[in-house]
């Protein structure tokens, strides 16, 4: 494991050159405080942590905001012009780490959360700290950092303020991790979340069946129009997922229930899917639907990063990197928010690596160096640039 550094909050590196020992050193802290959504105190003392490093390498303490008793970490820029969005919490619950510890070993970082989405957390502190070792604190009054602590369940309480800190910023750099072999994220789908409720009457299945209204007939006419309303030639689905139903094997099921995931790559299609969900009716006379939820995350639509992901191109080849590729995805992140706001967006400028929520999740050592050089020459492009 990496030696934990023992400079003093606020000191400066003697040198401006990237450390990858401190940098492991960093990441293991955040790993090895275990951060799941659900459990705010594990999250409140996640965001403690960060903000311990985030004094240590930029000589600032960040802000902790708690809202609804979730604790995000802020570090707010003066006259900013960048945000650099990230989360600090994991799908991961308490003790995994005795079942998978933090390590690094032939190349490969191994433990809960480091691909998704913690390399990426640290990445921002030390990108900024080569900023402002080369460059001065006046660097950091340019700049926000955001790092939330619910992405991972759909960021209910921080996307107003993701979406205040992003406003009057130029762009919004997401610190996600990348797609296979190293792809920046230039679109991802927009998300939707329902559930559709049908409501019906109970009876005695054996002595009087014909006084209910059966719930289960009506959500089982609901799970195929539902299906019916995906469109793959544009990228549209529509996903009845959870499905629940009755009370006891002799009884007419008076409420049945079904959760529908859709995931779309426009605005509009959100709205034709949502607008079409609203006006099902189930197929059993009698009973009655409630539709419950709506759209959560808007898409982060290809003009949102096009122009950004063209500035990262070419500072990469600038600094002898590889070419930089880019991807569409399905999944969704806090970057859908900060384009559906109108401001320019690139993610997955993270970690490089794999199996995010799973086993096997890992982050390649070799790539943390480059990312995070090229989110410093990223960043101070869009800070000193004029336009």
């Amino acid at each position: 494991m990496p030696s934990v550094p023992t400079s003093e909050p606020g000191q400066r590196s003697e040198s401006s050159r990237f450390d990858l020992p401190e940098f492991l050193a960093d990441l293991e802290r955040l790993v090895t405080i275990e951060s799941p959504s659900a459990d705010h105190d594990a999250v409140a003392r996640s965001a403690v942590v960060l903000s311990d490093v985030i004094q240590r390498r930029l000589g600032r303490r960040p802000e902790i905001q708690r809202i609804d008793g979730v604790d995000h970490v802020v570090l707010q820029g003066r006259e900013s012009r960048v945000l650099l969005l990230g989360h600090h919490d994991t799908v991961w619950p308490i003790g995994s780490l005795a079942e998978l510890p933090f390590t690094v070993q032939r190349g490969i970082i191994r433990g809960p959360g480091c691909f998704d989405m913690l390399v990426g957390v640290v990445q921002i502190v030390h990108a900024l700290a080569l900023l402002r070792d080369r460059h001065g604190d006046a660097v950091l009054d340019q700049v926000t950092v955001l790092v939330t602590g619910d992405e991972e369940v759909g960021s209910v309480t921080s996307r107003d303020l993701i979406e205040s800190r992003a406003a009057g910023c130029r762009a919004a750099l997401v610190l996600e991790a990348a797609g296979p072999g190293g792809a920046l994220k230039t679109e991802r789908k927009g998300v939707s979340l329902y559930e559709l409720e049908v409501l019906g009457r109970a009876a005695h299945s054996g002595l009087e069946p014909e006084r209910g209204i059966n719930a289960t007939v009506g959500v089982a006419h609901l799970v195929i129009a539902l299906a019916a309303l995906a469109d793959p030639a544009v990228g549209t689905t529509v996903t009845p997922t959870l499905l629940s139903s009755g009370t006891t094997g002799n009884t007419v099921p008076d409420r049945a229930t079904v959760a529908v995931d859709v995931r779309a790559t426009t605005v509009a299609e959100q709205k034709r899917v949502d607008a079409e969900i609203r006006s099902l009716r189930p197929g059993v006379e009698g009973a009655t639907i409630a539709v419950h939820g709506g759209v959560n995350r808007p898409p982060l639509e290809a003009a949102a990063s096009a122009a950004l992901f063209a500035r990262a191109a070419k500072l990469a080849a600038d600094l002898g990197h590889p070419p930089l590729t880019g991807m569409a995805v399905g999944g969704a992140s806090d970057g859908n928010f900060t384009a559906g706001a109108g401001i320019a967006t690139l993610d997955g400028l993270g970690a490089v690596g794999g199996g995010a929520h799973a086993r096997d999740e890992h982050a390649e050592v070799s790539a943390i160096q480059p990312r995070t050089e090229l989110l410093a020459a990223l960043v101070r492009d869009l800070i000193s640039d004029g336009s």
